[in-house]
Formats: structure tokens, C-alpha cells, sequence
């Protein structure tokens, strides 16, 4: 493989990463930002804000590390948002996201959190990433009734480019999906315009009850259903997580951002495992180039937030997703592979994938932590000796 392909997969793992990341939930921040009482100019001020964090994090930890470390904001803690954050105005909010942001902080430096993972059994974190990322990969084929002539030449080309082009397969599928949207009439672009985004400043207050309500919740659901299934990720790809170190940046840096937009920033999981892929490089050692580029793409699309935030909206749903689904294709059969390979684990494995895989949620937190609580009780259960 010649040096330009190399690059050319490391920036296609990258850039598809950040296309999903952006476009499979834009939608939730915008919704937080009106809940809050915002105008889209502030929906497009929060994206630039989160897109220069995201971008600059990744770069630096990446590259630090030389470990495959992309950072994103929190779906899971958008979606929260929305409906915990209703009655409390912009700056309460501002108070409770720097709230949240500061107990993350306070995990990683205290290490205890890093500690907790470094006991789980790495078949245990497979299968947490496995029971993630199979919901993608079944609404790979869930979505073709809405698009089954796209998504299903999507999954021809990804295949017969896994055969005769490995190193362009996903650039292809990309590619393909897109035109082929374009050529049936699912993308809209007729009311896209050229926008510059703005900072904007929100003054926090520090309301107790804010952040008892939304600052607790935000800061629970971002450490189990996404700082958990991300380092998760990289212990299945046999990667040293530099635990401690994501956090006290991540929260660190969200602490400062939080007023300008910055809600909640986390470990990726899913578009992280894209950049971990045999598509983004044969050399597992090399891979953190492909969260580099990731974070490149990052800071580009925040320059263009304003323009961004119409051009995501005429993209359908369902080519977002089963893009995603495709690119992970590779990442879930390995996951279940490695789950399963050890006969120790084998049980605690398959309950921490249903369990994940499931639709469980207690006390608000959602099923990846419950997964992992699920495996380790059965491994103490089932343990002899």
C-alpha cells in the first residue's frame, strides 16, 4: 500500500466518522438549544463551539497518545436535555453543564473510574461494544424499506469493494449513497445558504436545583452511555485507554466551553470505532492518524456550522445510519469474535451483549452500563474456585 492510500483511508475513516457523529444527531442539539429558548443562530454558535473542542481534543490526544482517541459531544446527554432541561433558562443551564463538566474532571483526577475499568475482563468490553453497535447494523437492512434501492446498492458496493478495493470500499459506499440520494430526489438543498457563525457568550448561574436536575443526570448518563462504551471501544481493539488523562481534558476543556455552547463533551464510541477499523489502516499502530483526521474534519465543518446545520437537515435519516451500519460491519463481527473466543467468560459475555443490545433503562441510565453490570454479576456468580 502506497503512502497516498494510506492517507486516503485514514481521511475517509475519518471524515465518515465525523459525517455520522454530526449528522445523526445534530438534530437533538438543535431541539436543546429551542427547548432552552434559543434561535437556530445559537444552535449554529453551539455547533461551532462543540466542533472546534471536538477537533482540538482529538488532535491533541490522538497525537499525544499515538492512540486512536476521537472525542464527540453527548447524544445520550442531548437527549436528556431535552426534556430535563424545560423550565430552567440558558445561563441556569450554562451552570449545570459546567456542573457536570467539573465532576468529570474530578473522576479522572481522582483515577477511580480508570481503576474500575482496568478490572473488567476485555471479553466483557467486547461484548458491551458489540451490543452497541448491532442496532447499526441491523437498521442497515431495517432502513431499506424506506430506500431499499440506495442502502441496498450501498451494501453491494461495500462488499464487492471489501473484494476487489478494500482500501476505497468505504469511500465508495459514501459515494455511491450520496449520488444515488441526489439522482432519486431525497436530498433537498433548494434552501441552503453560505452563513459565517458567531460565538455567543451565555453568563452562567449557578442554581442548585439546575444542577441537581440537569448538571447529576447529564454527568451520569455521559460517564455510562458514553465515556463507558468509548473506552470500551478501545480495550476491545487492544488499545491502553488513557483513561485519567481523556477525562481531566475532556472535562477540563468543558468546563471553560460551557458557556460558549460546549453542553458535554465524552470519549466516541461508535464513529470511534470507524477510525479503529481495518479500513482506516492495516497497522493498528497507525490508526490514530485516522482520529487526527477526524479531528481535522471537526474543526472544517465547525467553521461551517450555519451552512452545516441546513445541509445535515436535507440528508435522510436513513442514509446517515446505514452508513454508519456498513462502516461497522467489520467492528461487530470482531467484537463478537473476541467476546467469545475464551470459554471462561463465554456466559458473562452473551448477557453483557443482550443486555446492552437491549432497550433497558433504569433510573435514567441506559443499557450499555446496565450490560456491563449484567456480565460482571454473572462472572462473580458463575466463577469456581
Amino acid at each position: 500500500m502506497t503512502f497516498s492510500d494510506q492517507l486516503l483511508n485514514r481521511a475517509t475513516a475519518g471524515l465518515v466518522a465525523v459525517i455520522i457523529g454530526f449528522a445523526s444527531s445534530i438534530a437533538l442539539i438543535y431541539q436543546v438549544v429551542i427547548t432552552l429558548g434559543g434561535t437556530p443562530d445559537l444552535v449554529a454558535s453551539w455547533i461551532l463551539m462543540l466542533g472546534l473542542v471536538m477537533g482540538t481534543t482529538s488532535i491533541g490526544l490522538s497525537y499525544y497518545y499515538k492512540v486512536p482517541v476521537l472525542i464527540a459531544w453527548s447524544t445520550t446527554g442531548a437527549a436528556l436535555l431535552i426534556s430535563s432541561a424545560q423550565g430552567y433558562n440558558l445561563s441556569e443551564a450554562v451552570g449545570a453543564f459546567m456542573f457536570a463538566a467539573l465532576l468529570v474532571f474530578l473522576s479522572g483526577i481522582t483515577g477511580w473510574f480508570e481503576k474500575i475499568m482496568n478490572r473488567m475482563p476485555s471479553e466483557l468490553a467486547c461484548a458491551m461494544l458489540a451490543g452497541v453497535l448491532v442496532t447499526f447494523g441491523i437498521d442497515v437492512f431495517n432502513f431499506m424499506n424506506d430506500m431499499p434501492l440506495v442502502i441496498g446498492l450501498m451494501v453491494l458496493v461495500y462488499f464487492v469493494g471489501k473484494r476487489f478495493f478494500a482500501r476505497f470500499a468505504m469511500l465508495s459506499v459514501l459515494i455511491v449513497g450520496v449520488l444515488l440520494a441526489w439522482q432519486f430526489g431525497y436530498i433537498d438543498t433548494s434552501a441552503l445558504q453560505w452563513k459565517m457563525s458567531h460565538f455567543t457568550y451565555i453568563a452562567p448561574s449557578f442554581n442548585l436545583q439546575a444542577c441537581i436536575s440537569i448538571g447529576l443526570p447529564l454527568y451520569i448518563v455521559t460517564m455510562t452511555s458514553q465515556n463507558l462504551p468509548g473506552i470500551a471501544v478501545l480495550k476491545a481493539h487492544n488499545y491502553k485507554a488513557p483513561i485519567s488523562s481523556s477525562l481531566n481534558v475532556t472535562g477540563l476543556v468543558n468546563v471553560l466551553c460551557a458557556p460558549f455552547g460546549a453542553y458535554s463533551i465524552n470519549l466516541a464510541a461508535i464513529t470511534a470505532a470507524i477510525c479503529m477499523s481495518d479500513e482506516a489502516d492495516k497497522n493498528p499502530d497507525k490508526r490514530y492518524w485516522a482520529s487526527i483526521a477526524g479531528g481535522v474534519f471537526y474543526i472544517l465543518m465547525a467553521l461551517c456550522a450555519a451552512t452545516l446545520v441546513g445541509l445535515v437537515a436535507s440528508l435522510p435519516q436513513a442514509l446517515i445510519l446505514a452508513l454508519a451500519g456498513i462502516a461497522l460491519f467489520g467492528t461487530i463481527a470482531n467484537s463478537l469474535q473476541q467476546a467469545l473466543t475464551g470459554s471462561q467468560y463465554t456466559e458473562a459475555a452473551i448477557v453483557t451483549f443482550l443486555v446492552t443490545a437491549s432497550d433497558l433503562t433504569l433510573f435514567s441510565v441506559g443499557s450499555a452500563f446496565w450490560g456491563i453490570i449484567a456480565g460482571v454479576c454473572t462472572v462473580m456468580i458463575t466463577r469456581k474456585g
